[in-house]
Order: C-alpha cells, then structure tokens, then sequence
C-alpha cells in the first residue's frame, strides 16, 4: 500500500486519469483542476509548484485514490477510503520538515477521507484541525421547472458584463471564505477567470428587465460530468427566484454541451441553496468538508 508522489501533471494523468474518469461525480474538483492546470500552465493557481499523488493497495493494483494540491492552497482529495488519507497524511507530514517543503494548509475532501486525513496529521504533526466549511454534493436526477417561474430569462455572458461578472466573483469569494485555505484571489484573477470562462461560453446571466440580477458559471465537460459553480446573486435581488433560474439554464447548457452527469456542491450551512437544488431535480451524493490545518504552537 503506497503513494506515489509527482510535481508531473503528465504523470498523474497517464497513471490514474482513468481513475478521475471512471467516477467523474466523485472526483469532479480533479478532474476541473487537472484541466485547468493542462490549459493555463502549472501556475494557473499560484505561483507555487502543483503536486499530485496516487494510491495503490500494491504494486500491480489499479489507482484507488488521487490527490492534488496547488499552493498556495491546500490539499484536494478525491475518492479514496480513509486508510488511504491517513497514510497521505503522513506522507506529507514527513515531507513537510524538509527544506523548502510545500505547505499544506487545509485539506478538503468527501467527509469520511478529509477526517481521517485531519486525525493523521494532527497525531503526526501536533498541530490542530478546524472545520472551515461542510458542503453537500449533489448530481442532477431529472431538471425540473423553477416554481414559480422567476420573471426574466437567461442568456450567456458577454464580454459588455465582465466590470459586474468581476464584482460578483469578488463578492462570492469574500462571502462564502473560497480562497481563505491559501492566499485570496486578486482582482487580477477573477478579471482572468471571467476572460477566459465568458470566451468558453461557460457563463450565464439571469437578466430581468434588461438588468443583469445573478449568475451562474458550469465548468466544461470532463469525463462526461459537468459542475455548476460559483453561483451568485445580489444580497439586495435574493428571494427572487433568480438563482433557481439561472442554475437551471446553466444546467441545461452542460446537458447540450453533452454533459451525462450535472453536479454542484452547496454549503451545508445555507438551507436556501440546499432546498432550491433539490426543488431543481437535485439529489444528494455525499458531504463532504474543508479543514484549515492550524500548525502546532511553538
């Protein structure tokens, strides 16, 4: 039973791509990175170096877990059984006292590997686990009509509304703490992300009344899945019904796109978002949990 750990994104993807796409739903934040990292470079992230990892139970055995971790953000585990975590925990844990060893941060997961990683890492390194965020994933069962039907339409974003898209990134950010496991995204970032994802046709606008109110972004298809996120609207224009239209017009955008699997996470602490995905055809996966690794005093 043993990791094998890579700065190669190659590597990775000739030893355990098949693993990522045989269940895209459960390694959906993989696969998005791994592709993000094969199109933008490797410091599509940050300027740090990504490294990767891959499980086996023996030498011969197939891939049974994957890793990837781009600093300055922490570790993303992707399918895998607790022992697994465990171990990887300890791995990085040694590796960590060496010189000019990469950080790790947080470590974000399905509940089950994330825990039993947390436990690894606070006996090895003294330090300490806190819980950041519990969320939910959800797959589309069967899309179903927002009621009542939201006034308005959707359409995709345009290069006229990247000044609001960028705002509502920035905004999304701050309020739901993405980024706060490493260093939080610039506006020089988010100006990029919504560049490239309005000329992939990856975002869409709820419009009402000739005013854009919300939208929501999906990711390309990998593996047959597509994953819908982030998903904004306006403190001000909530309650409206606007996200529930545009999480359907992104949804349906990925199912023409050839999509077999729609996906999204929502935060477990918002029941708004959790019972909206639900009424939408949503049906849960798993849950799973992000933890900021709070390093030992002294």
């Amino acid at each position: 039973m043993t990791w094998t750990l890579s700065t190669s994104l190659d590597g990775l993807r000739l030893s355990a791509g098949g693993f990522l796409t045989a269940e895209p739903a459960l390694n959906t934040v993989q696969l998005t990175i791994v592709d993000r990292l094969a199109k933008d470079g490797p410091h599509a992230f940050g300027a740090g170096q990504p490294r990767f990892g891959w499980w086996r139970e023996g030498p011969r055995e197939p891939v049974t877990g994957v890793f990837v971790q781009t600093p300055p953000f922490g570790v993303v585990l992707g399918a895998m059984s607790g022992e697994a975590a465990g171990r990887l925990a300890e791995v990085l844990a040694e590796a960590s006292t060496e010189a000019g060893a990469t950080a790790v941060p947080s470590v974000q997961g399905h509940t089950q590997a994330a825990n039993a990683f947390a436990r690894a890492w606070e006996r090895a390194t003294g330090g300490r686990a806190k819980v950041r965020e519990r969320s939910r994933l959800y797959r589309l069962r069967s899309l179903a009509r927002p009621e009542p039907a939201p006034r308005g339409s959707a359409r995709p974003a345009a290069e006229a509304d990247h000044a609001v898209l960028v705002a509502w990134h920035e905004a999304f950010a701050a309020e739901s703490g993405a980024g706060r496991s490493g260093a939080g995204r610039s506006s020089t970032v988010h100006d990029a992300l919504v560049r490239r994802r309005t000329a992939e046709g990856l975002l869409h606008i709820w419009e009402d009344g000739g005013r854009p109110v919300s939208f929501a972004g999906v990711s390309p298809v990998l593996g047959g899945m597509s994953r819908t996120g982030p998903v904004y609207t306006p403190p001000e224009l909530r309650r409206r019904g606007y996200a529930s239209g545009i999480v359907a017009a992104g949804a349906r955008h990925a199912l023409a796109l050839g999509a077999r699997e729609v996906v999204l996470f929502a935060d477990l602490a918002n029941p708004t978002s959790n019972s909206i995905y639900q009424r939408l055809g949503y049906v849960p996966v798993h849950d799973s949990l992000a933890l900021d690794l709070v390093a030992a005093a002294g």
